[in-house]
């Protein structure tokens, strides 16, 4: 009967973790994405609008809601920055995850290697020690 990987345990442990980073990675993609939709629609928007001031009231609407406009923008641009700054750090997360991993999934494959090497030794010695009573018993009947 084949003995299981003594780390496989910790070898399942780090293939949670590794899955773990790769959604929390996906989670900040989408997120980065969504930013930089809603800052492009944004411009688009504040690009189409044509305002012409007739008077005084209307110029100083005009003013306050580019400065309210500026404002948006500014706050826009900020959070891009936030989460090109979450996605590169999740990046990282995944990238040690799958570091960690991949070190485990190695020593298992050697592991599961050196098992089937010994599970057949251990079958052409049974052969063997068949083949060799075979022939001792074969001799003794000649005789």
């Amino acid at each position: 009967m084949p003995r299981t990987f003594p780390l496989a345990g910790l070898l399942r442990l780090r293939q949670m973790q590794q899955e773990r980073a790769a959604g929390a990675l996906a989670a900040a993609n989408v997120r980065e994405k969504e930013t930089v939709q809603a800052r492009t629609e944004a411009y688009s928007a504040l690009e189409s609008s044509n305002s012409q001031a007739m008077d005084s009231a209307t110029l100083i609407a005009i003013a306050a809601a580019r400065a309210s406009s500026r404002s948006m923008l500014a706050d826009l641009n900020a959070l891009g920055t936030r989460r090109t700054a979450e996605v590169e750090a999740a990046r990282a997360e995944f990238s040690a995850a799958r570091a960690r991993s991949v070190g485990l999934e190695k020593l298992e494959g050697k592991y599961a290697a050196a098992e089937a090497a010994e599970d057949l030794r251990t079958e052409q010695n049974i052969l063997d020690e068949l083949a060799g009573s075979a022939w001792h018993r074969r001799q003794k009947e000649a005789n």
